[in-house]
């Protein structure tokens, strides 16, 4: 059977609104009610679009700024079915929930906490009737578990929109117990409780990660089965997400925990992304070295980050001995670890404790960088010459073998990948609309991305009689996203269609064409998703083509590149359907 799914996805589309009328909420938090016919199902260069829908309670749409005013510069291209973010230099996105969504009147609401000079709040600050806005999303909503006995919401001010819908919606029919932090009680809101339901207000400075800490512990513990939802600066909630999950003991899928702010950046607390800056935005100056990089690493694979997190005030000889390192290793540590703020207190007096980059390593994503896939993409990175001189990938210089022959013997590795595709559900409207399914009563599934297709296809309803194939890698990591995975008999009949989905990512151009080939033998028809081009969102877009090189020994593969492989290994190209997020699925047919 295949697990619950945590979250619904919606189509993505651009959408125009303007100002209606403002008011503000508290002295803290100013509201700003829009709309315009791009909220009502609406037809833009030819395609029709959906009307706007944001059913979920923390639900973000993404709203886009210009930091020299051209906003229209600034906006993605639409396409048929998504959005491809194309390079803008001077793009800047933030993230806000909706706070209310009135169908009837075609209104959308958006509260911006009034605090600061970021560039949404300058835009709110100065709103006026007639002005206009552009957004996109959302690109999904949360999907609460339906038998719950309690629900804990936990935020700051940035919180407020998405708990005040939360309790005027009741999307759960569960009691609520609140707790907001604020700045000053001229925040406080008049909130929509009922009988059973709960309100802490604290007055604490934004981020302050200790009066967030400690007011969740003095929270009373609610017997039955919870949940909880949290939103906040995001090194604020590293302590309250430990303390859920290890002292609470609430599973992974009873957790929902968002950092909506970054503390140390001089931007607006509601806004959940940094300024998107694209390829151009790569900082000028000397070429910083890899020792932190490598420390850090070191700090995480040992467990010294965590030990000093579970237990402060270790001395470096006490944690040494936890660890099971000799002193004179930890020594060789603390200096470096201690210079880029990771511990604080390096010497046998004062004790350890973490600094502010020791706690952001407690994420689980910021310590990915570190430890994950990607980390070791960037350590095979040693061998960037070597490679190129032998047209290798760096990743078979370093390790002896191919990526793709590592993730089939590791299913915790593949796991990784599985995971790195996760987004991939959120691009494929455009290949479960495109008319190649029309007739289709079988699909082979292949690739790490096989888990985001089935999805895909779950939300489209489609959904065809699936076969998952294992092809060399560890099916079971799929087991709990795919129905039935197996491993296929080759000879057992075809399949009407076959996607390969990020199938390619992984492999060389030889293993890519031994793959494209074995599926000849088992369909007429099949789609290939890959990623074709740097995302043009992304900060690191530049690092893209050298993370491939990495991996495969080819840069990203474009169009002209898949054509090739599918050329060379008997295949035509029938058509290609961008995705968006640089991200395409190529049609190829046997002739």
């Amino acid at each position: 059977m295949a697990a619950q799914r945590a979250y619904t996805t919606h189509p993505l589309v651009l959408r125009r609104v303007t100002v209606r009328r403002v008011h503000e909420v508290t002295p803290r938090m100013r509201r700003v009610v829009l709309g315009g016919e791009d909220l009502a199902a609406f037809t833009r260069d030819g395609t029709d679009h959906p009307a706007f829908a944001a059913p979920g309670f923390d639900d973000h749409i993404k709203l886009i700024l210009a930091a020299d005013g051209n906003v229209h510069a600034a906006l993605p291209a639409q396409l048929p079915h998504g959005i491809e973010w194309t390079p803008a230099e001077h793009r800047l996105t933030r993230d806000y929930t909706p706070r209310r969504v009135d169908q009837r009147a075609g209104e959308l609401h958006l509260d911006f906490v009034v605090h600061g000079e970021g560039p949404a709040e300058a835009w709110a600050a100065s709103a006026r009737e007639g002005d206009e806005l552009w957004f996109v999303g959302p690109k999904s909503s949360l999907r609460l578990p339906e038998q719950l006995d309690w629900i804990l919401l936990i935020g700051d001010e940035t919180a407020l929109p998405a708990i005040g819908r939360f309790l005027d919606e009741r999307p759960l029919d569960a009691p609520a117990h609140v707790l907001v932090t604020v700045s000053d009680d001229s925040a406080r809101q008049e909130l929509a409780l009922r009988d059973g339901d709960t309100v802490t207000w604290a007055v604490a400075e934004p981020g302050d990660a200790a009066a967030l800490d400690a007011a969740v512990r003095a929270l009373p513990v609610p017997a039955g089965e919870g949940y909880a939802w949290a939103a906040a600066e995001s090194r604020a909630l590293l302590p309250v997400r430990r303390y859920l999950q290890r002292e609470r003991n609430l599973p992974k899928d009873r957790l929902n925990i968002t950092g909506y702010w970054h503390r140390e950046e001089a931007t607006t607390p509601e806004a959940e992304g940094a300024a998107d800056v694209g390829a151009q935005g790569a900082a000028a100056g000397p070429i910083p070295s890899p020792l932190p990089w490598l420390v850090a690493r070191a700090a995480l694979r040992l467990g010294l980050v965590d030990a000093v997190a579970d237990a402060p005030g270790l001395s470096p000889a006490a944690l040494a001995t936890r660890l099971g390192v000799p002193r004179a290793g930890i020594d060789v540590l603390l200096p470096l670890l201690a210079s880029y703020d990771v511990v604080i207190g390096a010497d046998d007096e004062t004790g350890l404790r973490l600094g502010a980059a020791g706690e952001e390593l407690l994420d689980d994503h910021e310590r990915e960088e570190y430890t994950g896939h990607e980390a070791e993409l960037l350590l095979a990175l040693t061998h960037l010459a070597p490679s190129l001189r032998n047209a290798t990938s760096p990743w078979r210089l370093a390790s002896g073998t191919t990526l793709h022959d590592a993730v089939t013997r590791d299913a915790e590795r593949y796991g990784e990948l599985v995971g790195e595709c996760e987004q991939l559900v959120f691009l494929l409207n455009g290949l479960t609309a495109d008319p190649l399914w029309e007739g289709v009563g079988s699909c082979l599934l292949t690739g790490p991305g096989s888990a985001s297709m089935v999805a895909a296809l779950d939300d489209a309803g489609l959904r065809p009689r699936l076969r998952v194939v294992e092809d060399g890698t560890p099916a079971a990591v799929l087991r709990g996203h795919v129905s039935a995975p197996e491993r296929i008999d080759w000879t057992a009949g075809p399949a009407d269609v076959a996607v390969a989905a990020k199938a390619l990512a992984h492999r060389t151009d030889e293993e890519a064409a031994q793959l494209l080939t074995r599926l000849a033998g088992w369909t007429r028809t099949v789609v290939l998703v890959e990623a074709s081009r740097p995302d043009g969102l992304s900060p690191h877009a530049a690092e893209a083509a050298l993370l491939a090189y990495a991996a495969t020994g080819s840069p990203l593969r474009d169009s002209a590149a898949i054509a090739a492989l599918a050329e060379r290994s008997g295949w035509e190209v029938v058509r290609t359907v961008a995705l968006g997020w640089g991200t395409e699925a190529t049609v190829l047919t046997r002739g």
